[in-house]
This record gives C-alpha cells, sequence and structure tokens, in this order.
C-alpha cells in the first residue's frame, strides 16, 4: 500500500487530499464542480481508480459524475432517477399523506465486486441500482413496500443515507433512512425488512413499538464480522450481533448520545469511533470541546480523544457521511466539519491534526487505501 485518498464532498465542491503512506504531507485538488453542492464521492473496491460522486443543486438537479483517472478528470453519466410504478405516497411533517418526490442523491456505494455496479440512495427514499457505470439506474422498489406509507421526513428530509453490502453473502444488503429506520435485504434486493427492534423512541411515534419510523443516522460494519453492526440514532449509540434482529444500547458514559457518523476500526471490529453533539436542537459539540469518542469494547465504555483538536470555543458538526478510516497497519481516522476543517489521526485517534482548513462546508468524507 502506497498512500491514501480522502474524497471530501462539501456545500461548494469535490476536494481530493493525497499523501503517502506516512500521512504527514498532503497535495489538495480542487474544487472540482465548483460551486456544487457534493453529497458523496466513493471510489470502487476492485477499481480505485474508479470514483462516482453526487452532484446536486437546487436550480439544475442531480448529477452522477464519473472519474475513471482517480478523480483528475470526470465525466456525467446516468441521471434519470425514476420510481418504478406509482410509488404513491409516504408520511409529511404535519401527519398527512405526500407524494413521492425524488430530490437527489444522499450516497453513493461501489459494488464490492464489479466496478460497473453501483448503488446509489436517494431523497426521497429509494435504492437505485446500476450495473453499466452509473449509465442508467433501476429502483430496488420492493424496499418501499416496507411500509414505505409510514416513512417520514427527518429535519434533513426523508433521505436514504446508509448502504452496507454484505462482504460475505452478496445477497445481503443493509440500508437506513432518516427517518424510516434500518432495512435488510437478503436476496439481493428484491424484499426488505425492517431491522428496528430494539430502538429506543421517546417521542418520536406515536406508537413505541413501531418497526419503521424510526430516526437512524447512521450504520456501520466491520468486513470480519458481517452480522455485527453499529449505529447512531437520533439519541443513543446502538449494537447488534444477529444482523439487526434486535438491538441494545451501547452509549455508556458518552456525554451525549446525540449524534451523526459512526465508524469501525479497520483492524479491530471492537473498537469505533462516535462524535458527539450537544442535542437534536444544538448541533454543535458539548461544552464547546470538540471531541471524538472511542470505544474498545464494542461500546458502553468509551474515552474522549481530543489531541489536536480544539478545546474551546469550538461550534462545528460532523454531518452523518462526513467520517471515514483508511486500512494502513496503523490505522487512520478522517472527520470533516461544517466549519471546513478536515481533521486526521495516523495513530488510531490518539493525536489529531487539522491537514486542510478553511474549505467550504464538509458533507462528506471517504478514504481510498492506495
Amino acid at each position: 500500500m502506497s498512500g491514501v485518498r480522502v474524497l471530501v464532498g462539501t456545500r461548494k465542491g469535490a476536494f481530493i487530499l493525497t499523501s503517502d503512506a506516512e500521512r504527514k504531507e498532503w497535495d489538495v485538488s480542487g474544487p472540482h464542480f465548483a460551486g456544487w453542492e457534493i453529497y458523496h464521492l466513493k471510489g470502487s473496491p476492485v477499481s480505485p481508480n474508479r470514483i462516482y460522486a453526487s452532484q446536486s443543486s437546487g436550480w439544475f438537479g442531480q448529477t452522477i459524475q464519473r472519474s475513471d483517472d482517480g478523480g483528475q478528470t470526470w465525466e456525467p453519466v446516468g441521471n434519470q432517477f425514476t420510481y418504478e410504478g406509482n410509488p404513491g405516497t409516504h408520511m409529511w411533517y404535519d401527519g398527512t399523506q405526500h407524494p413521492w418526490e425524488f430530490t437527489r442523491v444522499w450516497h453513493l456505494e461501489p459494488s464490492l465486486h464489479d466496478p460497473d455496479t453501483v448503488y446509489a440512495g436517494a431523497e426521497d427514499a429509494a435504492l437505485f441500482r446500476s450495473t453499466d457505470g452509473g449509465q442508467s439506474w433501476h429502483e430496488l422498489a420492493g424496499l418501499r413496500e416496507a411500509k414505505g406509507h409510514l416513512w417520514q421526513p427527518g429535519a434533513g428530509g426523508m433521505c436514504l443515507h446508509s448502504i452496507i453490502l454484505d462482504p460475505v453473502d452478496p445477497n445481503r444488503i443493509f440500508v437506513a433512512i432518516s427517518a424510516a429506520g434500518a432495512f435488510r435485504s437478503d436476496d439481493g434486493g428484491t424484499t426488505w425488512k425492517p431491522i428496528n427492534r430494539g430502538l429506543r423512541v421517546d417521542y418520536e411515534l406515536p406508537d413505541k413499538a413501531s418497526d419503521v419510523g424510526h430516526c437512524v443516522h447512521n450504520i456501520a460494519m466491520h468486513p470480519s464480522r458481517p452480522n455485527t453492526l453499529f449505529m447512531q440514532k437520533h439519541w443513543d449509540v446502538m449494537r447488534t450481533d444477529n444482523a439487526g434482529d434486535s438491538w441494545d444500547e451501547v452509549s455508556g458514559n458518552l456525554p451525549s448520545d446525540f449524534g451523526f457518523p459512526i465508524v469501525v476500526h479497520a483492524h479491530e471490529p471492537e473498537t469505533i469511533y462516535v462524535v458527539p453533539i450537544k442535542s437534536d436542537t444544538e448541533h454543535f459539540p458539548p461544552d464547546g470541546k470538540l471531541r471524538v469518542y472511542r470505544s474498545r469494547s464494542g461500546g458502553h465504555e468509551w474515552e474522549a480523544l481530543t489531541n489536536g483538536l480544539p478545546q474551546s470555543d469550538c461550534y462545528v458538526n460532523i454531518l452523518r457521511d462526513a467520517m471515514s478510516i483508511d486500512k494502513l497497519d496503523q490505522c487512520g481516522i478522517y472527520f470533516g466539519t461544517t466549519g471546513g476543517q478536515v481533521y486526521a489521526s495516523s495513530d488510531a485517534g490518539d493525536s489529531w491534526q487539522a491537514i486542510v482548513r478553511d474549505l467550504p462546508a464538509v458533507a462528506s468524507i471517504e478514504v481510498q487505501t492506495l
């Protein structure tokens, strides 16, 4: 492995940061697609120079961009995202029914085996798949049959923001939707089941035992243990060891169990990272201190990681897709803030440095280990 490539999506363009395996000096390329909202960029695990990007604008709509040379050049590919059949309606903020409307792509997830296959998570919540490198897209409409009429937007919209492809079982896919919950397919995306048993609901749902309607913020998996997933929920950090059939809270001693990102160490499947923020109305670090929290025991017991991070007067947020890891022997952790900083740790979180500052607000971070 020769180094890392950090793919940064921001509110005003995309940036690509590269370094060798020492991760001390960084080259910055960008902005690509200057002025556009770049919700997500992600590279193919089997062909690293194949990168997909979701480019969005309230004026000009949705564009999927693809690079085949590591982000040096780009070309727009297919942008027709059409719901299959008559999608019907879903819940609206006021409890009434509302028609489904495609707005944008929040998340792109390339196949673990084929560079031409890529999944897209959209708003209004739907899962699309392309098998021709993004030129054409087909909705996996069976997902909406999992009580889609009861799904309701979260504060950021009704978005499918998390897609996890099982590295062992190619037919198993996990997704998470705000505010509907987590769902699993065991047949390649044809049929789906809600996997939200054990998720606590204080006030979001009138039916506390409902299996849909939960505001899941993010889910993460270590590839060596595909039945174990971790979740950052709208309140609570959760864990499942049976592929989502049931969940247990592992928030432990966190100063706040509200946040957006959650990631798992590349080589230690029981080591997880979150970034707590104060509350669902105050999206900034508790006490104005930017702290990443690490658990080496899969939850419950957490330690604050502060070395190199601002510990006073810091009021940034870290969005759900704005944290990632590399796979070097000494695992690196990366996150971006709404203040335009990208922080990196080359020692699994023990110390941090800002590898770039003053970008537009960071929406997403993905890391490729080259």
